[in-house]
């Protein structure tokens, strides 16, 4: 870091946003001596303030100016439709704790191959991460375990079912014991109660959120987190941040009374997510800020090349349906696509909202049509599915990811009041899919074996707009400013102390669950910051095995195909 030496700062590191990338930062920059505030927009929730269902409106959906402040937020664009995370903790509040390591066409993406045997560079901080996070296997099969497993063994694939990795505490059910992982270091732990609400908001103890291990241990080293502040601008103090930088902030959501305040730091660490980063230094360009920021910023925004859809089974299929975390296993059905289950426990009946019947290929205008005449000639299956009680209970979401190299635009526009917002655009040379056929293939052979009613994603079904829960890019790692909007490290091309980790470095489509990865690249990052000038930095917890934990870190990619 170019230490300034003219200034007066307010604190040595700036860290916007509380998600994997900015937790990893957090910790590590505090560790090394550095005085560390995190900025998140989101609140501070502990397990028992978290959602009692999704029909909890206010804790758990996000939507600050209308008044809700809860874990879980939904964007939409012309060309997909994102949800995504929110409070201390980021998408970790909400998301299904799986954990795996990327397959091997993550790390050869043309994107960034040339720059560094990344295999080998990540596999140490994939091993940090894996213990920082008590990553370990699922070994109970479930029904819907046992249905994905026979239609993996029907398409010839079934040597490629594995029970999934997850961030999860897997004591006795119901049991709180001391720190199980960090020497004493972290908080008491509750064994898992496999009550599947893990994406309503883990009310038990057991989900290894960002809270319980990061942020846990970055705050007792020091650093300091205000929650429920937004970034509203960003300045380096000078031409290019070697002086420091000016982060203006305020209330969230705010439509009076913002309090407005700025605080000067030598460095800055973007950690907002991939829509939040983007917007951030979409606007911070906009206003002249930040003028020598690539040209790529927004190119290179990837989906996962997601579809997510769902089965709901009759009232008699589905005992034992969501007596699980919401993830459990996962087969390939061809080397550079990835199916799991995954389940909302008996808390997420809002979701089926965002479901109707399934709807197979076709256009924005053809698609529709399609929808409209499976309800016209399947009206009970569709009353059924919208208006019979137990949804939640009765349901298996599918998740499908693709590791191919397709992309979208996020473009900033003007809107009607002057402020800035981001829309898409699909990159024309490869656009992102809007229908996977091994998708609706195993929704239609779910359906079929269990006597359930399969559905598409509404937007996918009624407009071809798909969804996804794992935006990245944006901001991608590239070997110049021509290529990329971050250098190998995660610094800024064109500024000093400025650096990007989160989602929105990510260079390709990981194919799997990213937040393994993306806290992995921020521990490789973090690693290259040195330490305070004085500082007598301490040992970075979880970079070597920590005597007593539960962790079962395994940092080798996957070996499919």
């Amino acid at each position: 870091m170019t230490r300034a030496s003219s200034s007066r700062f307010d604190v040595d590191w700036v860290v916007i946003g509380s998600g994997f990338g900015g937790s990893v930062s957090a910790l590590r920059l505090a560790e090394k001596g550095w005085s560390v505030l995190v900025l998140e927009q989101g609140s501070r929730r502990d397990d028992a303030d978290m959602p009692r269902s999704t029909w909890d409106l206010r804790r758990y959906f996000y939507a600050p100016r209308l008044g809700l402040r809860g874990i879980f937020r939904i964007t939409p664009f012309k060309d997909v439709l994102v949800v995504s995370g929110a409070g201390v903790g980021g998408g970790s509040l909400g998301y299904a704790m799986t954990l795996y390591v990327p397959p091997a066409a993550f790390f050869d993406d043309p994107q960034w191959a040339g720059l560094r045997d990344w295999r080998a560079e990540l596999a140490p901080h994939y091993e940090t991460a894996q213990r920082m996070l008590g990553v370990t296997d699922v070994t109970r099969d479930d029904p819907a375990d046992r249905l994905l497993r026979e239609f993996g063994e029907e398409l010839g694939v079934g040597h490629t079912y594995r029970k999934a990795r997850v961030g999860a505490f897997l004591g006795t059910p119901g049991e709180t014991v001391p720190d199980p992982y960090f020497g004493g270091a972290g908080p008491a732990r509750t064994g898992c109660t496999s009550c599947g609400r893990c994406m309503v908001g883990c009310p038990v103890g057991a989900k290894n959120s960002l809270p319980k291990n990061y942020l846990w241990l970055a705050e007792r080293h020091g650093a300091r987190i205000l929650a429920d502040r937004e970034v509203t601008r960003l300045r380096p103090l000078g031409g290019d941040g070697a002086d420091g930088w000016e982060v203006t902030h305020e209330r969230t959501g705010a439509w009076l009374r913002r309090d407005r305040r700025a605080i000067r730091a030598r460095g800055v660490v973007v950690a907002g997510g991939a829509l939040g980063t983007n917007r951030l230094l979409a606007r911070a360009r906009a206003a002249g800020d930040l003028p020598k920021l690539s040209p790529r910023l927004g190119d290179l925004v990837r989906t996962n090349s997601e579809a997510i859809l769902a089965v709901t089974l009759p009232p008699g299929r589905a005992e034992g349906l969501q007596d699980r975390v919401a993830i459990t296993s996962s087969i390939y059905p061809d080397p550079r696509t990835h199916i799991e289950t995954v389940v909302y426990g008996h808390g997420g009946g809002a979701m089926r909202s965002m479901f109707t019947l399934l709807t197979g290929e076709g256009g924005r205008v053809t698609r529709p049509l399609k929808l409209l005449g499976r309800i016209a000639r399947h009206p009970v299956r569709a009353a059924n599915l919208m208006l019979r009680p137990g949804w939640s209970s009765r349901t298996i979401v599918i998740l499908v990811m693709q590791s191919l190299d397709n992309a979208i635009r996020l473009r900033p526009r003007r809107g009607l009041l002057g402020g800035l917002r981001l829309q898409t655009e699909q990159d024309p040379e490869r656009p992102n899919p809007t229908f996977i056929p091994v998708a609706n293939r195993f929704a239609e052979w779910l359906e079929r074996r269990t006597g359930g009613v399969a559905g598409s994603s509404v937007l996918e079904a009624a407009f071809a707009i798909p969804t996804t829960a794992h935006i990245l890019g944006g901001a991608p790692i590239g070997a110049t400013p021509q290529d990329g909007v971050v250098d190998a490290d995660h610094r800024v091309f064109g500024y000093e102390n400025l650096l990007v980790c989160d989602g929105s470095a990510v260079p390709a489509n990981v194919g799997v669950n990213p937040s393994l990865t993306i806290a992995a690249m921020a521990e490789r990052a973090m690693a290259r910051v040195p330490a305070r000038p004085g500082a007598t930095p301490r040992e970075p917890i979880g970079v070597r095995p920590i005597p007593g934990a539960t962790a079962d870190a395994r940092p080798e990619p996957l070996a499919v195909g």
